[in-house]
């Protein structure tokens, strides 16, 4: 191994923010004058399920950072589910892919002062081939850094259960995406119980509209959603509702929503006319390839809100929208940087970096 400071940005869940905090750390590590390296050894936020396109988070990485490493150096193994299916089959080979990684970790953390680590979706990962975010930390003799999110004393459970598993490696906690709701709570009981354990908090990071959802445009784009209306598309969706229920009904369901993007049958008229009726839905999307009548495209244009149509059933839209707003806009570098300022305000950057 190098003399490399080596930091591993594991975290309880998925989308928790920890790409963005990854490299974010690793920018602020690099404005004190550090020179950086980047590295996610399982490549999870894949593009195709064979994993025949590369995790984007690398790629964002090495744009931020200005990386000239490889994108084979940088994700040595492709986590897809084909790659899963084989390991449980018997087709990988636990120890060669953990020299693999060595080997690329190697190369990328010469002659750099820190690097960067991140673990793929939460810590757990890659077990059926002996590499969770644990085995990772001790292959790459790592310190952790866990990042949590943290809405009731409940969630305490998953950091204490990471923090048994990382031992002494883990370095400590930063809490991302804390609602002012849930921040009294974690600062006054949730932080100093954890501290009476032992762990180190280095921060908490409140939750930010600008982190939290995706734009309707963005959220068109990842959906390959044909726009049906000309009204403006950068309004925040930051939950989705499924409208399956009759008009009346609909509309009391939606008159509770806030930045919420409603996902129906093309067909439901009724439906989509009582969501445009509700001030805090973002947007509709229809499902199965059906064009909505004029009279709901009027009322969309009258009410400035942007209709998206997509081929796929209503079931299929609902998992993949689910997972475009939950991961929120955590992996471009505006938010990087936001998260960068972040990060200064709320949490001990010194100590990390």
């Amino acid at each position: 191994m190098t003399d490399t400071t080596t930091t591993l940005v594991t975290a309880t869940g998925d989308s928790a923010g920890k790409t963005a905090i990854t490299v974010a750390l690793a920018r602020l590590a690099a404005d004190r004058d550090r020179s950086v390296g980047y590295m996610k050894p399982k490549g999870t936020r894949l593009q195709s399920n064979v994993g025949k396109t590369l995790d984007q988070d690398p790629m964002l990485a090495r744009e931020v950072l200005d990386l000239d490493a490889e994108m084979h150096q940088m994700e040595p193994v492709v986590y897809s589910p084909t790659f899963v299916e084989g390991a449980i089959r018997g087709t990988e080979d636990a120890g060669a892919l953990r020299d693999r990684i060595r080997e690329e970790y190697e190369e990328l953390a010469a002659d750099r002062d820190h690097m960067f680590v991140e673990g793929g979706g939460r810590w757990t990962t890659g077990g059926v081939v002996d590499l969770t975010d644990v085995d990772v930390a001790e292959l790459l003799d790592a310190r952790v850094v866990l990042v949590a999110g943290y809405d009731s004393p409940n969630d305490l459970d998953d950091v204490l259960a990471a923090a048994d598993a990382f031992g002494d490696r883990l370095a400590g906690v930063v809490f991302n995406k804390v609602s002012d709701d849930a921040f009294e709570s974690l600062d006054q009981d949730g932080i100093p119980f954890l501290e009476s354990k032992g762990i180190t908090v280095f921060g908490a990071i409140p939750s930010e509209k600008e982190l939290a959802g995706v734009t309707v445009g963005e959220l068109a784009d990842e959906l390959g959603a044909e726009l049906l209306t000309d009204a403006p598309t950068d309004g925040f969706v930051e939950r989705f509702l499924v409208g399956a229920m009759g008009g009346d009904e609909a509309l009391r369901y939606f008159r509770r929503a806030r930045d919420a993007a409603v996902i129906t049958g093309g067909d439901r008229a009724d439906v989509q006319t009582a969501a445009l009726e509700a001030s805090g839905v973002a947007c509709l999307v229809l499902t199965g390839g059906h064009r909505p009548s004029g009279a709901v495209l009027g009322k969309a244009a009258d009410a400035g809100k942007p209709v998206l149509a997509v081929n796929t059933d209503t079931v299929t839209a609902i998992d993949r929208a689910e997972g475009i707003v939950r991961g929120g806009r955590t992996r471009d570098a505006r938010t990087v940087e936001r998260m960068a300022e972040l990060l200064d305000a709320h949490v001990d950057v010194d100590a990390l970096v």
